[in-house]
């Protein structure tokens, strides 16, 4: 599969993607999917043929980078994209002066695959959205 990440300022294309994985698949009420760190977030795009298909963003906050939002349409889970969203936002956070730390907060679920990516589980389960998550953060 062939995709590209860039950076972005699309949050058109951001927010549908959002939308179809975590509002309608996923169940997570709008009013919390849809919040005021957009403004101030760095976002990645993937697409394939100019057509969007992950996203990510990353919040910088002193000595750490917190990554969030990441989502992968369906048909295009299982095709590494997922992981080279994460690294996208990895390098660029190695890029950032001052940053240490990568931390995000995992659905339960998808803790394995951030640990591929070498992303430690850190404090206890706790519910977001309805959804059990756990913090992750990975050194840098």
């Amino acid at each position: 599969m062939t995709f590209v990440i860039r950076q972005t300022e699309d949050l058109a294309s951001c927010h549908l993607l959002r939308r179809i994985v975590f509002i309608e698949e996923q169940g997570v009420p709008e009013a919390e999917e849809i919040d005021d760190l957009d403004g101030t977030s760095i976002h990645f795009l993937a697409s394939q043929k100019e057509i969007p298909i992950g996203t990510a963003r990353m919040q910088i906050n002193g000595d750490t980078a917190k990554v969030g939002r990441v989502c992968v349409l369906a048909a295009h889970r299982g095709t590494g994209l997922g992981a080279a969203l994460m690294r996208a936002a990895v390098d660029e956070a190695r890029q950032q002066d001052g940053v240490a730390f990568v931390k995000l907060s995992s659905q339960v679920s998808a803790i394995g695959f951030y640990e591929t990516l070498g992303f430690v589980a850190q404090g206890p389960v706790y519910d977001d959205a309805g959804i059990d998550h756990r913090d992750m953060v990975l050194p840098l």
